[in-house]
């Protein structure tokens, strides 16, 4: 064959690359956290690393649990569960999946400097039966333990030992590991680089055990915290889908005919935590004692936030406003109890004054300002609401990178957060945020140091109870309590509707993480 010949051909099979090459650019508001799967339960860390990394189990396109990295699962007795693992599998540089990745993995996730430990909740032990066997021994019967296995992520244990990641980054020291920056799964797409705030690239895993149910081959996922900017990327091309879409722009992208519109609520409820348990709250002009210890100033500060206001003028209409901390869809939410509360400023003021704070006081208000819907423009909006009753909040906004290692420090009393339910189960959210912290898998997210007893009985009692009408009537008294006690203060459930080019097609996921598996590109 000719030289000439040669050159010819490899010009073909170049051509014919580029022409099958369907790459989708995703933009979002914020940046994930890190790349190390086991160190922050974040939903955009979790959207993004889902495409590399696998549990043992995975949700189908209605929410339904199905078999992943394990092929099947067989109770032993209601505290042992033997997993089969999926046999072929291979990590991304090749090597085999096998039990010791899972025995490792699990070793991993359940370190006290991540966040990720509810995901592994009431396992007690995985032992390896041979290389593509193990079982889960359970402390007691786990009435939602193939739902929290979805977020467990297998890392490969000989990748984590080269590269001296055996244990999990501590992101709120602001310490960093090979695994923070790099990532070795064995899902669907790999990815090949992170430029924090820029991008993040991906490329489709042909050597994936499972057959891609879309058509993308290269993934560019563009955090782009500007509202405007974001809105006009995808008017100009630039982008192809947009998850975070302004609600002041969503008329004018629905009647355009080249953009397409999914619209939908987020199983996530966005609230303020309070710093419950500190005998004195840093930046507060209280001294030697803390207000939100007292009921009283906790219902005052939740009774003078206007959320109808903040639905119909900052929201424009995309929000559910709260009174429990589950949003629709997520088991344990029922209309009858999910009723926000009126505003009322005379009450708050006396509740204020009752408590000993007739002239109200200082507290910071931390808030991220390129994490949830309008973020920013909520709080300065209940800054203003809370000065009414005489309380005056000093914001601080700040990136939520910024903002998560600074609630993670204990260094902000009062701070807002949004809660999506992953399992769809109301324990999740109950379990991580609202259950005396442990140091183990309970109150795993509970840095606001909520402690209520009564609340923990009703939480440890549910974790266990697999009668559903049982159950769920703890659930009920749990999130009653939760909501009576004022121990948080609901703002409202997130509506957030994606926009995307007309030649996208892809499944609106209420956990607010879109799939490159299910998108395809016309």
């Amino acid at each position: 064959m000719t030289t000439c010949l040669k050159s010819l051909i490899l010009a073909l099979s170049l051509a014919t690359g580029a022409a099958q090459a369907v790459p989708l650019r995703w933009a979002a508001t914020n940046d994930v956290l890190t790349l190390d799967p086991h160190s922050q339960d974040h939903a955009t860390t979790h959207a993004i690393l889902q495409h590399a990394y696998e549990g043992l189990t995975r949700y189908d396109a209605k929410f339904q649990v199905e078999p992943c990295l394990a092929s099947k699962w067989t109770y032993i007795s209601p505290t042992q569960v033997r997993f089969e693992l999926r046999k072929g599998v291979k990590f991304h540089d090749g090597t085999p999946f096998t039990a010791d990745d899972v025995v490792f993995s699990f070793k991993r996730i359940r370190q006290p400097q991540g966040t990720l430990q509810i995901y592994v909740s009431g396992i007690r032990e995985i032992v390896k039966v041979d290389d593509l066997t193990v079982d889960l021994m359970l402390d007691a019967p786990s009435p939602i333990l193939l739902r929290n296995l979805v977020d467990f992520r297998i890392m490969s244990k000989a990748w984590a030992e080269k590269n001296r990641s055996t244990n999990i980054q501590d992101f709120k020291a602001k310490d960093e590991n090979y695994a923070s920056r790099n990532v070795m799964g064995t899902g669907p797409y790999k990815i090949t680089a992170w430029m924090p705030d820029q991008k993040i690239t991906m490329v489709a895993n042909k050597d994936w055990w499972d057959t891609n149910k879309g058509n993308i081959t290269e993934l560019t996922y563009l955090p782009i915290k500007s509202e405007p900017t974001r809105a006009a990327a995808l008017l100009s091309g630039d982008v192809d889908m947009v998850s975070d879409v302004p609600p002041q722009d969503v008329a004018r992208l629905k009647g355009d005919p080249k953009i397409r519109m999914l619209e939908g609520n987020e199983v996530r409820t966005i609230f303020f935590a309070m710093d419950e348990g500190s005998e004195e709250l840093p930046g507060a002009s209280v001294k030697g004692k803390n207000p939100f210890k007292d009921k009283r100033v906790r219902e005052a500060l939740s009774i003078s936030i206007d959320r109808e206001a903040i639905k119909r003028t900052i929201m424009r209409g995309l929000s559910i406003p709260a009174g429990i901390m589950v949003a629709p869809g997520v088991n344990g939410n029922t209309p009858d109890i999910d009723q926000p509360l009126k505003v009322d400023y005379d009450r708050a003021k006396k509740l204020l004054t009752e408590a000993g704070y007739p002239g109200g006081f200082e507290i910071p208000l931390h808030c991220p300002n390129n994490r949830y819907v309008n973020d920013e423009q909520i709080c300065i909006a209940v800054v203003s609401m809370w000065s009414k009753i005489g309380v005056k909040a000093k914001l601080v906004a700040q990136p939520m990178t910024l903002h998560s290692q600074t609630f993670q420090r204990g260094e902000a009393p009062l701070y807002m957060l949004g809660w999506g339910t992953s399992t769809f189960d109301a324990l999740y959210q109950l379990q991580a945020l609202a259950r005396t912290r442990s140091g183990g898998q309970d109150g795993s997210f509970n840095f606001s140091k909520v402690s209520d007893a009564k609340l923990d009985a009703l939480i440890d009692a549910m974790k266990t109870e697999t009668d559903v009408a049982k159950r769920n009537a703890l659930i009920r008294e749990a999130l009653l309590r939760q909501r009576d006690e004022y121990l948080f203060i609901p703002l409202h459930h997130q509506v957030r509707p994606w926009a995307m080019k007309t030649s996208v097609e892809t499944l609106y996921r209420s956990n607010d993480r879109p799939e490159a598996r299910f998108t395809t590109i016309k």
